[in-house]
């Protein structure tokens, strides 16, 4: 069967809101930042005023997710309440902050022949999200797009839709008081599975895609979009606890970077420990652990360790191994040393996150040479791996490719460049 051209391709709801991100776009591009900040801080008064509205929607939302037996990791990255709403707030105001990349100059040169050189930062155009059951992602998606130049196309998932709908719904009209078009910030039409292929499929209308959420979603818009993709990953994140390291200090992180907030993409999902602090290690980490109700997937020397400790360690598999927990669970190994600890990393990490613990500097330099991951804690928690925390603001995906973009994406990873070349009637021999 012949495959339809451009030309005559349906018109779609998705792809008419495309084409109005891109007329969007083109007015937003030149706007100065100081009416684009205008419209940032407008969103967040919005937020902050329109709070119960937002919440009561996002009520609905989460009592359906829990009513379909939704896991609680999920409703939890689901759940708005007005703390919730207010950091989000306090997150765009911190984007306004920022610098602002778009008309940086990245290099420029006087030619041999006299022609002046300049490349500069420029927005993307027309960014197209698609993420899951995350509400905060669609006005941390908002604000960076805005800032950075873009429109945006927010798809989120059928289960924060009520939710999404009162996010976007703020935002438009605080965009438009601005004096901005309220179009650069638009909910993708529909619900159905129909409207992300069309989205995916939106070739020349949106300029780039971001899919955030789990492995499943990735995939499936990595090998199927014809839209340029920047792939973020799934967070299966290692604490490596080394022979030389200060053992009350790797209890903190370990239990940190598994329990403070177990169900996001940078909390650690399993933890190595060297052979030669197994014996001291093993029975305290066990403790710390289970006082933070964390289950542990053990190999034999922690299964040992929590047999003689009367504690329980579940058999860890292939399958513990590889995943992104998102819970309070954990898999762990005791390694014979930091190039077996690397190598365990190599064969299941997903690229996102690895920690060490050690109190010797040539190990950490080996470690962080040796791990091929967007980002490389030593003596820090595997948490810290966020785009507010690396001072960026809010962060719109951790990618996990090597392409463009790696690890917290914050503004300058939003823009392209192009060049600029001036002369003086300049004509080539």
């Amino acid at each position: 069967m012949r495959a339809m051209s451009a030309s005559e391709t349906p018109d779609t709801p998705v792809r008419q809101a495309a084409r109005r991100a891109r007329a969007a776009a083109a007015d937003l591009a030149p706007a100065p930042r100081t009416t684009r900040d205008r419209a940032l801080l407008a969103i967040a008064d919005a937020l902050t005023a329109r709070t119960p509205e937002i919440v009561a929607a996002n009520a609905d939302d989460v009592a359906e997710a829990r009513a379909a037996g939704t896991a609680e990791s999920v409703v939890d990255r689901l759940t708005l309440t007005p703390e919730r709403i207010a950091a989000i707030a306090s997150d765009v105001r911190d984007v306004v902050a920022l610098p602002d990349p778009v008309g940086q100059v990245q290099r420029g040169s006087t030619l041999p022949n006299g022609l002046e050189l300049r490349q500069v930062r420029v927005p993307l155009g027309v960014v197209g999200i698609i993420y899951e059951a995350r509400p905060n992602v669609t006005v941390d998606a908002a604000a960076l797009c805005l800032k950075s130049g873009n429109a945006v196309l927010l798809r989120g998932s059928s289960s924060a839709h009520a939710s999404n709908s009162a996010l976007v719904a703020v935002a438009r009209d605080a965009v438009a008081e601005a004096g901005l078009p309220a179009d650069v910030v638009q909910l993708v039409p529909g619900e159905s599975r129909e409207s992300v292929t069309e989205l995916m499929r939106a070739r020349g209308l949106v300029d780039v895609l971001i899919p955030r959420g789990g492995a499943s979603l990735i995939k499936t818009v990595v090998e199927q979009s014809t839209v340029p993709v920047i792939e973020t990953g799934t967070g299966n994140c290692h604490v490596y606890v080394d022979e030389r390291a200060d053992l009350d200090t790797a209890l903190a992180i370990l239990v940190n970077s598994k329990a403070q907030r177990p169900s996001v993409c940078n909390a650690a999902e399993t933890v190595l420990v060297h052979a030669g602090i197994a014996d001291t290690f093993l029975p305290r980490a066990l403790e710390a652990l289970a006082e933070a109700g964390v289950t542990v997937h053990g190999d034999t020397a922690w299964q040992a360790a929590a047999d003689a400790a009367a504690q329980t360690v579940l058999p860890a598999t292939d399958e513990d191994w590889a995943s992104e927990y998102l819970s309070y669970d954990i898999a762990a190994a005791v390694v014979p040393s930091l190039d077996a600890a690397v190598e365990h990393i190599r064969a299941w990490s997903s690229g996102h996150t690895e920690a060490i613990v050690t109190a010797d500097t040539a190990a950490a330099r080996r470690f962080t040479a040796l791990v091929d991951s967007a980002a490389v804690m030593v003596n820090a928690s595997t948490r810290f791996t966020d785009g507010a925390q690396f001072g960026f603001g809010a962060e719109i995906g951790i990618s996990t490719q090597k392409l463009h973009a790696r690890g917290p994406m914050g503004l300058p990873e939003l823009t392209s460049t192009k060049y600029v070349v001036t002369g003086d009637g300049h004509v080539r021999g």
